[in-house]
């Protein structure tokens, strides 16, 4: 037997359950990690809040781990037992002491990167990758604005940005905030409590205002987006932090300067291996390097069974960076 966090129905941090389970061996592809850090990432709230519905109830969560292979599947070959690995696209599940994962969404670790580092970079990681060199090739010099610029994406953003020569303005919530973002590359920050974030934009650019935006937030700064673009630049819309955009009129983009709008996500980045290897290899050598560092405060390490709380605190919005449970 070992122990999962699982849930029933939609709804509060209050319907995920500590419950014993009995793992499955692994399926022919698949292969079975003992997780020693998990992953904890906005887009698990909106799984378990019925934002992101699922099909079958009971339910595990989470999609993120790093670990130790203890079994694989008949035809798994590029994997053994004792393998240090992580993962972030692996069916629900990752919140467990123990989960099978299909081989193809696995990655070795290098022994160089911790589990705690790996649990709390890889998904985030892997995201800013395809945000700031595929879905626009950010490049030196150039000016751009990153929401929630102290999460857990945002903090890893902000030094991919540094480290590409280009200029991030990050919006937070709080004076520390700005001051997390800033130490972590950002080049000017501003608080969307007490400022207003598409003025501040022109006024940081001198009224140039910027070509991309990144926007985890969702409707609550949908306007100010738009707002903050260049004649045809693009909004990069990656989040529902405050709710979903519903209702748009898709002339508001010809009235603010024929702008682009597009709706990503790292399942339309990473589909297969190869391009699972080249996002995991740019990432994992950012880290080596120390060009991206992901340290996790003390406060926001749960153990696995207190799910409830570690999602509780994540929604407060009472968090900086990454969250992580612990078996």
């Amino acid at each position: 037997m070992a122990k999962r966090i699982q849930f029933s129905q939609h709804g509060g941090p209050e319907v995920l359950q500590w419950v014993d389970f009995d793992p499955a061996d692994p399926a022919e592809h698949e292969v079975q990690v003992e997780n020693r850090a998990i992953g904890i990432n906005y887009i698990d709230t909106y799984v378990r809040s019925g934002l992101y519905p699922v099909s079958d109830f009971p339910s595990g969560l989470g999609t993120e781990a790093a670990g130790v292979v203890s079994k694989v599947g008949a035809a798994v070959t590029r994997f053994q037992p004792g393998d240090r690995v992580v993962y972030c696209q692996a069916a629900l599940g990752a919140y467990s002491e123990i989960h099978n994962v299909a081989e193809e969404r696995l990655a070795l670790l290098p022994e160089s990167i911790s589990f705690e580092t790996a649990a709390a970079s890889f998904l985030k990681g892997l995201t800013v990758q395809y945000l700031l060199r595929q879905t626009w090739k950010v490049k030196a010099d150039e000016t751009f604005l990153f929401h929630a610029a102290a999460g857990g994406v945002g903090l890893i953003a902000c030094q991919w940005a540094k480290a590409l020569g280009a200029h991030l303005i990050g919006t937070v919530g709080s004076a520390e905030k700005a001051q997390t973002a800033k130490a972590a590359g950002a080049w000017a920050t501003i608080n969307y409590r007490e400022e207003d974030i598409a003025q501040r934009v022109s006024e940081l650019t001198q009224g140039r205002k910027v070509a991309v935006v990144y926007d985890s937030v969702g409707k609550d700064t949908w306007e100010a987006s738009l707002d903050s673009l260049q004649r045809h630049g693009l909004l990069v819309s990656f989040g529902n932090a405050s709710g979903p955009v519903t209702g748009v009129d898709l002339g508001i983009l010809n009235k603010k300067g024929s702008l682009f709008v597009t709706r990503p996500s790292l399942f339309g980045y990473i589909t297969n291996r190869e391009e699972l290897e080249q996002a995991s290899s740019e990432l994992f050598s950012l880290i080596a390097s120390r060009a991206i560092q992901v340290n996790v405060p003390e406060q926001q390490k749960f153990p696995l069974r207190d799910a409830v709380r570690a999602h509780q605190s994540l929604e407060s919005r009472a968090t900086q960076g990454s969250s992580l449970l612990l078996p």
